[in-house]
């Protein structure tokens, strides 16, 4: 039996840390122990507490309760807390999910007591180091002792950053094993997809028609703290659901919905209020979500995971950001990258929507990348 620390704090660690969840308690009970360690990086109910209950996560053995501050503070007050629960429950190592300060205080507070860590989601690169996440992942992928990456292009950029492929174990920071596994978020998108469709009635709430709507997602702080950005993003939204006489579906982030008040121009914010095929939604849960996707016409969003989550359900995306860690999307020609330049998104917009013959083929694995990673815990650790 093995014992691992499983380090959780925003939302789309919450949900992945479900996979693994899954398939410990599926196929490895007797053979993997896992503590669960939420920092609390995410606070609101509506952001958190609500994927434990829908997913089925077990509840945490430890909640740090960090809350918001500034990255230095809330890293650092991760990094105590990490640090006492690992001195106390001595795991054979830590896991952790792609690139939040959750995921950089875990790494640091481990790599220093000389504790393995585990890093999911591993390879990833906007190559934009002006990003908090950027250089989260970074610091977090050079501390790991068995990286995992969801795509080939993941494993190739840990390549070019000199981590070798035929190290033979015992592995250790030093001499760390890199794989390219699948998306552990595939995994949870087919496992959940049914599940949604009888447990969420969203579409019936708000009266939207499968194929008609767009979906939106907004929250990353360039974009919400910046007000021509803002404008401009909303904007080009506001004229999509005009002139394109389409409903835009918007669950907003915490943090979009305050600056929404202070940055956005008032007439276009009381034009948006005043539109009722513009849906301003509280956050939406996990199920939600997939069932919005699932039957959505297109997505636009600022936000890593639900790019990937639109090619699961193969629809194309307009991302709203400069770059993608995920450019297999753009490379197939399923998404285009528009950042917030208005005029590009309107374009994109309108090539997405437009064009025939889009394919999606199989970039993220078969959806056992937890088992997969299991397994290989149990080999190496």
């Amino acid at each position: 039996m093995i014992k691992i620390v499983t380090i959780i704090g925003a939302r789309p660690q919450i949900i992945k840390a479900a996979a693994l969840s899954r398939a410990i308690k599926t196929h490895f009970s007797d053979k993997i122990k896992e503590i669960i360690v939420h920092t609390g990086q995410h606070y609101d109910e509506n952001m958190s507490q609500v994927f434990f209950d829908e997913l089925g996560i077990p509840a945490p053995d430890y909640n740090l309760n960090v809350g918001s501050g500034s990255h230095g503070k809330q890293t650092a007050t991760m990094i105590v807390g990490i640090e006492e629960i690992l001195e106390k429950e001595k795991p054979n190592a830590i896991v952790l999910y792609g690139d939040t300060n959750s995921t950089l205080a875990g790494g640091i507070a481990a790599s220093k007591i000389h504790i393995p860590v585990v890093h999911i989601e591993a390879g990833l690169r906007s190559f934009n180091k002006a990003m908090p996440e950027e250089v989260n992942r970074i610091m977090c992928d050079h501390v790991s002792t068995l990286l995992f990456s969801p795509t080939k292009t993941g494993y190739d950029n840990l390549v070019k950053e000199g981590f070798k492929t035929d190290n033979k174990g015992p592995y250790s920071a030093n001499n760390p094993k890199i794989y390219q596994c699948g998306d552990v978020m595939y995994d949870n998108s087919l496992f959940f997809s049914k599940v949604a469709e009888s447990k969420t009635d969203i579409l019936r709430k708000y009266n939207l028609s499968s194929g008609k709507f767009i979906l939106a997602t907004i929250h990353r702080n360039n974009n919400t703290d910046d007000p021509i950005r803002l404008n401009a993003l909303f904007n080009s939204l506001y004229t999509i659901c005009v002139n394109d006489n389409v409903d835009v579906v918007l669950p907003l982030h915490p943090r979009t919905a305050k600056m929404l008040q202070t940055n956005l121009n008032e007439e276009l914010y009381n034009n948006i209020k005043a539109n009722s095929h513009f849906h301003i939604l509280p956050p939406a849960s996990f199920l939600e979500m997939i069932a919005l996707e699932k039957n959505c016409k297109i997505v636009m969003t600022d936000s890593g995971g639900v790019q990937k989550e639109a090619f699961y359900f193969e629809k194309p995306c307009v991302i709203l950001r400069p770059e993608t860690e995920w450019v297999e999307l753009v490379e197939c020609g399923t998404a285009i990258i528009t950042d917030a330049d208005g005029s590009k998104i309107l374009d994109a917009y309108k090539a997405l929507t437009t064009k025939s013959g889009m394919s999606f083929p199989k970039l993220y694995g078969n959806g056992a990348a937890a088992e997969f990673i299991c397994a290989e815990m149990l080999k190496h650790l």
